[in-house]
């Protein structure tokens, strides 16, 4: 495979440090009516890191993803993308232009349309479908799903509808459908659920090819997939962050071993 799939210049030349935040959120409040989402929570993401969070149900990682891509704006609070990007400035659809992708846990492409169509439209996803369906694609767009193609093994279903696909290859189309629209930050809920072992083991791959050339946040409750994939571990609690650091670090945290991993 070539590298021009992850090859952004642009993004290239702000990756001044690794060790810079691609995001940064600090101190952001969400309250439903008496419920409250989050709390206080702060964390950061570097430049080209593969952030895991964890965490019980209920323990805000849903409403994160809802207020890094804009569906939820927090009471309180700041989010900065690339360093000076005010996220609570922006309307969910600019943020998405910006460079932050996100993938649901239930896979969301169209199932009636072939999976080459699926990827055409999610590369002019400013347009209404059926004029994206007919404007033609330039060299490059097609080099770019040619290439989203061959990495997530589904050359050979290209023109097969999505609704014909299993569940693990909709979850791989999806993840696709991201990548042809080169975000800098990809958001992934739950990408490894449902998955055979196989497809498990070759999703982390890609993961981890992917980890440096973008970053990745990742909510994930098979703990084996985030051994396998991960930087970085955050354990969200009762909308705040509970611990973070590596896996081993966490699992060996006597307040996520209470409230999450058990004993």
């Amino acid at each position: 495979m070539t590298d021009s799939l992850f090859t952004q210049p642009m993004l290239q030349d702000r990756f001044r440090d690794t060790t810079d935040p691609v995001l940064q959120l600090e101190k952001i409040n969400v309250a439903f009516d008496s419920f409250k989402a989050l709390t206080d929570l702060s964390l950061s993401i570097g430049v080209g890191e593969l952030l895991c969070v964890i965490g019980p149900n209920g323990a805000g990682k849903t409403t994160l993803m809802d207020v890094i891509t804009g569906k939820t704006k927090p009471d309180s609070g700041n989010a900065f993308y690339d360093q000076d990007i005010d996220l609570m400035s922006l309307s969910p659809v600019e943020i998405a232009r910006a460079g932050i992708g996100r993938k649901f846990q239930k896979p969301t492409v169209f199932e009636a349309l072939t999976v080459m169509e699926n990827l055409e439209i999610a590369q002019k996803n400013d347009k209404s479908v059926w004029t994206s369906l007919r404007a033609r694609l330039s060299g490059e767009q097609r080099d770019r799903i040619d290439e989203v193609l061959e990495l997530l093994r589904l050359g050979e279903r290209a023109h097969r509808r999505a609704g014909m696909l299993s569940h693990g290859q909709k979850q791989f189309l999806e993840i696709g459908m991201l990548l042809v629209q080169e975000p800098h930050l990809l958001l992934l809920d739950e990408p490894a659920a449902g998955l055979t072992d196989a497809e498990t083991e070759y999703i982390a791959g890609v993961f981890r090819t992917l980890a440096g050339k973008h970053s990745l946040m990742v909510v994930e409750h098979d703990m084996g997939f985030v051994e396998t994939i991960a930087d970085r571990v955050t354990v969200l609690h009762q909308g705040q962050v509970l611990a973070e650091g590596s896996l081993r670090d966490v699992q060996a945290n006597e307040q996520v071993i209470d409230v999450y991993l058990g004993r």
